[in-house]
């Protein structure tokens, strides 16, 4: 079970460094307070501890399994074990459903669904943003002991949303002290009821911007604040994008209890018996989580990466070649915009660039040095100069590859990957309907069709579990557009919860501001200079 002994030394799980080389041996709230690295990287733990016990873990609830994880990767001498279980409860405590995250079983054969949308915001990015809204709290309170006025440590958490992120990160966080939130949207590019959720949260701390640009516009802009030194040292920039490493630690949690859960509802599921997951991917943020959970001894046969039109990630599995622009082929029917970024049914995952990719890319570069013969110092340098070249060239000339054969077949014995188009979603989302009288959100309805595709080549003798990422109220125009002609169907009584049915009647507080990091950080320097003045008056 997880170590007790407050101030043991840190093991190498429990110390992070950057993707390209720049950090090394930086404590967990380094990186959690940091985000983003100095040299541009992402950070990852040194090393993804084996759970050797992780059978004695089969009985435990969502909170307790979540403890026994988060301290391989967080030492005792950083938070104190109660101190861990505190944070832990009070993040998984603002759940609807008891287990946090419940697990369906579908019609068809082995067909498994993980309902990860329980949490405030209705999105699988409250298991994670809860949690890190309340590690900054404990932080920062931990820092401004017995300090007041300009001594205080204020965090500036800057974060792009595609849809889920932005009310994840908004609810984790408003009316935080000393925390100012600012989210970047592309305006007009995400649903009404994402839209809503985020600008009707008037708490003073909580800002808003739309940028008239596309998801990876905002994400480029956050990135380049991070990569800002001067910028970055004036507001104390936080991130709560996945490129916070704790997100990614957060996630891990649902994939193990989603096994145990399939263990407990299948009589022909054993401990020890190898599943199938397959998540839908915009970011791989939450895919990643499922690799460091296969690292740490979870049985996983595969993971299976389901992308929509925008299918870098289908197209790196396919070819080694990880790019920006592919070929448009005749399935796709979204609007290509002019950077190539289509606008699909599921646009949480419109994104050209998946930021958590880099993580990925390192650990298997690592592996890959490792055939080298050399120690465990000089894989790690090697993993990083990997990733700084790949990085350099992605953002020199859209795109790197092919990798080295034996990185990509490494990669392929943990991953698939499938694509889903729009017409495929609409379609799933009626099928899913007339069988099971079940509603899927579009994005929950691309790991379905991915899922569906790969029972049909394993057989039905193999579990799949498919990944529930979203409401499917917050999709409301998709879903109806799939359902319309069903007979009895009703969204509002079906579908819509009671809390979204009042948003429409609420205030809304948001600024439109252009494709320009430049307007955007002197927006936000004004944001956080009106949140100080008003903590100091408090």
């Amino acid at each position: 079970m997880a170590n007790e002994s407050a101030g043991a030394a840190p093991t190498e799980s429990q110390r992070y460094l950057s993707t390209r080389g720049g950090d090394y041996d930086l404590s967990f709230e380094t990186v959690v307070l940091k985000g983003l690295a100095a040299d541009g990287g992402l950070f990852l733990p040194h090393e993804i501890p084996i759970a050797a016990d992780w059978q004695s873990w089969k009985d435990l609830s969502y909170k307790e399994l979540a403890f026994e994880i988060f301290s391989l990767y967080i030492s005792s001498s950083e938070i104190p074990s109660e101190d861990l279980k505190e944070i832990i409860d009070r993040s998984y405590s603002t759940f609807r459903e008891e287990e946090v995250t419940p697990l369906v079983h579908l019609q068809d054969d082995n067909l498994y669904l993980l309902e990860l949308f329980h949490g405030p915001s209705y999105s699988f990015k409250d298991c994670a943003l809860q949690f890190l809204g309340n590690l900054f709290e404990y932080f920062l309170v931990r820092k401004n002991h017995g300090k007041e006025g300009k001594d205080r440590h204020h965090l500036t958490v800057v974060g792009a949303t595609s849809g889920d992120t932005g009310s994840a990160a908004i609810y984790g966080l408003r009316g935080k002290k000393d925390v100012s939130v600012v989210i970047l949207h592309p305006k007009g590019r995400i649903s009404p009821i994402q839209e809503a959720q985020m600008t009707t949260c008037t708490d003073s701390n909580v800002h808003n911007l739309a940028v008239t640009g596309t998801f990876d516009d905002c994400q480029d802009i956050v990135k380049t604040l991070f990569g800002d030194a001067d910028t970055n040292q004036t507001l104390k920039l936080g991130a709560v994008n996945s490129i916070n490493a704790s997100r990614v630690l957060a996630q891990i949690v649902f994939y193990w209890y989603s096994y145990f859960s399939l263990v407990r509802k299948s009589s022909s599921f054993k401990l020890g018996d190898k599943v199938r997951f397959v998540t839908p991917t915009g970011n791989f943020g939450n895919i990643l989580a499922g690799y460091y959970a296969t690292k740490m001894g979870l049985p996983a046969d595969k993971l299976v990466v389901a992308t929509n039109e925008n299918d870098i990630l289908h197209r790196f599995w396919t070819t080694g070649r990880y790019e920006k622009n592919g070929v448009q082929d005749a399935k796709s029917n979204g609007n290509v915009t002019a950077d190539a970024c289509k606008e699909t049914y599921s646009p949480a995952m419109d994104i050209l660039v998946s930021s958590n990719f880099e993580r990925l890319m390192w650990f298997l570069a690592k592996e890959y040095a490792a055939t080298l013969g050399m120690n465990d110092q000089f894989n790690k340098k090697q993993a990083g100069q990997e990733v700084l070249a790949w990085y350099k060239s992605l953002k020199t000339t859209g795109g790197f590859g092919p990798v080295h054969k034996d990185i990509l077949e490494n990669g392929r014995l943990t991953f698939e990957s499938d694509r889903v188009s729009d017409v495929e979603t609409l379609e799933t989302i009626k099928s899913c309907y007339q069988k099971n009288k079940y509603v899927l959100d579009p994005h929950s309805a691309v790991g379905v069709t991915a899922a569906q595709r790969s029972l049909a080549r394993t057989g039905p003798q193999t579990h799949h579990i498919s990944l529930s990422t979203a409401h499917p109220a917050k999709f409301s125009d998709v879903v109806q557009s799939a359902l319309k002609n069903e007979a009895g169907f009703n969204f509002e009584e079906q579908v819509l919860p009671d809390e979204f049915k009042a948003l429409s009647q609420k205030e809304t507080r948001v600024a439109t501001v252009e494709n320009s990091w430049e307007k955007v950080r002197e927006i936000v320097k004004s944001y956080v200079e009106e949140d100080l003045k008003a903590e100091s008056s408090a």
